[in-house]
């Protein structure tokens, strides 16, 4: 698998507690911030990576601790195709979230959710912002 990027997600029971404490109290740095203003989602730099704190987790469902892990691929659908080849359980299926980003769910053998993501070329991520 050709990983692009990759980060952590988190998915904390209270986002603003959870924000204030790594923004303040770890003092992580804010790669950038997304979604409504109420809620944002937020991403921080770690070091060679990145933690991003989205969305809230109930305490229920089949999230293992509200923690998944985000890895950028460059074609979603062959990804697809090759894991379930080697047997690897699907989640969910590749499809394009309204946010505009293509996204498989897959588990490890543990049941931990890994989020494989393609950015399709007309993303905003994929745009100069200069």
């Amino acid at each position: 698998m050709d990983v692009l990027s990759s980060r952590v997600l988190l998915r904390p029971r209270d986002p603003a507690r959870s924000r204030r404490f790594y923004a303040e109290t770890l003092g992580l740095a804010v790669y950038r911030e997304f979604g409504p203003p109420e809620q944002p989602g937020t991403v921080f730099f770690l070091g060679q990576g990145f933690l991003e704190l989205s969305g809230q987790w109930d305490g229920s469902g089949d999230e293992t601790g509200g923690v998944s892990l985000w890895l950028q691929v460059r074609d979603v659908a062959a990804e697809e195709a090759r894991l379930r080849q080697a047997g690897v359980e699907v989640l969910r299926e590749a499809r394009r979230e309204p946010w505009g980003l293509v996204e498989l769910w897959i588990a490890d053998p543990d049941g931990h959710r890994l989020v494989l993501v393609e950015v399709p070329p007309d993303h905003p991520l994929r745009r100069d912002h200069r």
